[in-house]
């Protein structure tokens, strides 16, 4: 579908120089003198290379609508993720890296959406957020409790989170996946 390109917004897909690209932040730009603009941050989703492009108001770019699936993820094998087609049971194995490091958060038996180009997968969205335990942080300290400091804490799956102060071992709580980021005492 062709829009004009003051229409991109951030997470549109478009099709640009024989590629897949996914608008990451865009800026609308009047200069005084000339005509306005786009200046876009573009992401390949096939190979994560970056560029920056600017679009004049009138160009028109070609965007792009992804299939999303619904698929569980099964399990881990090396460098391989194995997910499962949750209407027809297919398997499909995919690279680690193609989740980045979202990759830490992804438990046997999670709900996953994955969208997919022309029958090819080209990105698993996880979650925003997920509850996880405390492995591991460090104890309170008497009279540190009043002011809003934060301490290390390393979850079960190794990844490592600030948590307030009050937050011990073994207590549950939820995580945002993508910021990677304390946001609330499971319940």
């Amino acid at each position: 579908m062709k829009i004009n390109a003051v229409e991109i917004r951030p997470g549109n897909i478009l099709e640009y120089q024989n590629g897949l690209w996914r608008a990451v932040k865009i800026q609308h730009t009047q200069p005084g003198k000339g005509g306005a603009y786009m200046q876009v941050e573009l992401k390949n989703l096939i190979d994560g290379r970056k560029t920056n492009e600017r679009f004049r108001s009138a160009e028109t770019v070609e965007k792009v609508r992804l299939d999303t699936r619904d698929f569980q993820f099964l399990y881990a094998e090396g460098d391989e993720l194995t997910f499962m087609d949750k209407l027809n049971y297919d398997q499909v194995q995919l690279p680690k890296d193609l989740l980045g490091d979202a990759a830490e958060f992804l438990t046997d038996g999670m709900d996953v959406v994955m969208e997919t180009w022309e029958e090819k997968p080209i990105s698993v969205q996880l979650p925003d957020h997920i509850e996880a335990v405390i492995a591991d942080t460090e104890a309170v300290v008497k009279g540190q409790t009043a002011s809003s400091s934060y301490k290390p804490a390393r979850l079960e799956n190794g990844v490592r989170v600030m948590v307030p102060p009050f937050i011990g071992v073994g207590t549950k709580i939820v995580v945002d996946v993508y910021e990677r980021e304390y946001v609330r005492r499971a319940d």
